[in-house]
């Protein structure tokens, strides 16, 4: 991997993404910011993965489990070659692919999601499916902070933990923001590194926005080998955009004119 060629293709995707929101004047750009550095990562660099053929058995299976933060992931799955970028101009629109939300019938999205709380346990399930037909393919499920609050997280955590499932690996995009506030007020996750521990999972703690840390976190997970791994990964809560970083009034509300060409101009003036 470039990594400056990443770090470029980051902002322009960054500066995607906020268009798309903009266009459907409604959107999740917070988490969509925060997370988009470890999805491009996955789908540009670590998953094995066949855009032409979506469902190849062999395929490694990523589960978007804060399955609002679309607009970062449909950006992620147009450059990989899931589908033509101009399908970006139809997010949340009536009767076009792009729901607001991740939904099953998208190439390249294995679970409609956006009811929290889903997402580990079908990983789990995906997972053992894979064991019990004797596939080696790995699955990973991105969880946001506030949803890790939900109580079937665990539960999914802890059959994770018992059944030594090392081809599973959950990523935290710990943006450290919610809908209503801070996380960590709201219900507090820490110590969050021990937690997982104590649920006999492989704990790898990364900045979320560096290209060499989350590769790296990737490949401590391919290598275990008796159990489960959970990146947590620090981010930023709107990154990339002054204005947005760690301010929940940007969980779910698309800019105006004026915010996105403040905040676009940003991404370019950064290249």
């Amino acid at each position: 991997m470039d990594i400056i060629k990443m770090e470029n293709l980051a902002r322009r995707l960054r500066a995607e993404l906020l268009n798309t929101i903009y266009n459907a004047k409604s959107g999740h750009p917070g988490g969509s910011l925060s997370s988009l550095e470890l999805l491009m990562t996955l789908y540009l660099h670590k998953m094995k993965i066949d855009v032409n053929n979506p469902q190849w058995e062999e395929r490694d299976r990523f589960i978007m489990s804060k399955g609002h933060a679309t607009p970062g992931l449909y950006s992620v799955l147009s450059e990989a070659g899931y589908f033509e970028k101009e399908e970006l101009k139809g997010f949340r629109r009536f009767g076009r692919m792009l729901q607001g939300h991740a939904y099953r019938s998208i190439p390249g999205v294995e679970l409609s999601t956006g009811s929290l709380g889903m997402g580990l346990s079908v990983g789990v399930g995906m997972t053992m499916a894979g064991r019990l037909k004797g596939s080696n393919y790995n699955v990973y499920v991105m969880l946001g902070d506030g949803e890790i609050q939900e109580g079937s997280v665990w539960e999914a955590a802890m059959s994770g933990g018992h059944h030594k499932l090392s081809n599973l690996c959950a990523i935290i995009d710990y943006n450290k923001v919610q809908e209503n506030g801070f996380v960590n007020d709201i219900k507090n996750l820490e110590p969050l590194d021990e937690r997982w521990r104590s649920f006999g999972w492989n704990v790898v703690v990364i900045d979320g926005h560096n290209f060499k840390e989350i590769l790296g976190a990737i490949e401590s997970f391919k290598e275990e080998d008796s159990k489960p791994t959970v990146i947590i990964a620090n981010t930023v809560k709107g990154k990339g955009v002054d204005f947005m970083e760690y301010d929940h009034n940007w969980h779910g509300k698309a800019p105006d004119l004026k915010q996105l060409e403040d905040a676009v101009a940003n991404q370019i003036v950064k290249r």
